[in-house]
């Protein structure tokens, strides 16, 4: 298999349950809910994706041949002087591409694997941490893991939807209105605030590394 790559970079996880872990991003290219291109993103079916995935011309990004290959390249990214190395499979979507051949391969070279997913494709085994982000109305394929992940709002979502699934976490990330407008947004991180003080089985997710400028 061919993995097709956008980008490879070091960076702080800025969000979830693990926000603040030095990791290395291994974010593939593809999805199977939106193109990532803007002409297509009305008609897509997750319409509020903010990341870029389209081709492999990201920092690290490229086509590897074999997962060997993959892996040594993620593992040139990570400090190893000291700390527990992890790895986030991203994209797009990550299961598109993720087999076990790689998850053997990242494994191997010392990394630990955590993976964020929409959950629509069934996640093969050997994961360390498993988020699963639903969105839209798509259906779950994957409906246990570590941590489930919910943008907020959305139309077609709503948190108590999710609580009887099998995770051990629950996050809640206000949605980012993609036109920009910052009054949406503040509206959505105070909505996602007070649905976490009312129901305190989910934990508020904000970006942080937005809010550090960093990637």
């Amino acid at each position: 298999m061919t993995y097709s790559v956008k980008e490879i970079f070091l960076s702080i996880q800025g969000e979830g349950a693990h926000t603040g872990r030095p990791s290395v991003f291994l974010r593939f290219s593809g999805c199977n809910l939106w193109s990532g291109r803007e002409q297509d993103r009305a008609a897509a079916v997750c319409k509020f994706c903010d990341t870029e995935f389209v081709g492999f011309d990201g920092l690290g990004g490229g086509q590897f041949k074999t997962a060997q290959a993959l892996a040594e390249e993620v593992w040139s990214y990570w400090p190893k002087q000291e700390g527990e190395a992890w790895v986030i499979c991203t994209g797009g979507e990550p299961l598109l591409q993720l087999d076990t051949a790689l998850i053997a391969a990242l494994h191997k070279v010392g990394f630990k694997i955590g993976v964020e997913t929409n959950g629509t494709i069934a996640a093969p085994a050997g994961i360390d941490w498993l988020c699963v982000s639903p969105k839209a109305d798509t259906k779950l394929a994957q409906i246990s893991g570590d941590e489930l992940k919910l943008v907020y709002p959305q139309a077609e979502n709503r948190p108590e939807d999710f609580t009887n699934l099998d995770f051990n976490v629950f996050s809640l990330q206000p949605m980012e209105d993609q036109s920009g407008n910052i009054e949406i947004s503040d509206a959505n991180k105070c909505a996602a605030f007070e649905y976490c003080i009312a129901h305190p089985k989910w934990r508020l997710s904000l970006q942080t590394h937005k809010y550090l400028g960093v990637r």
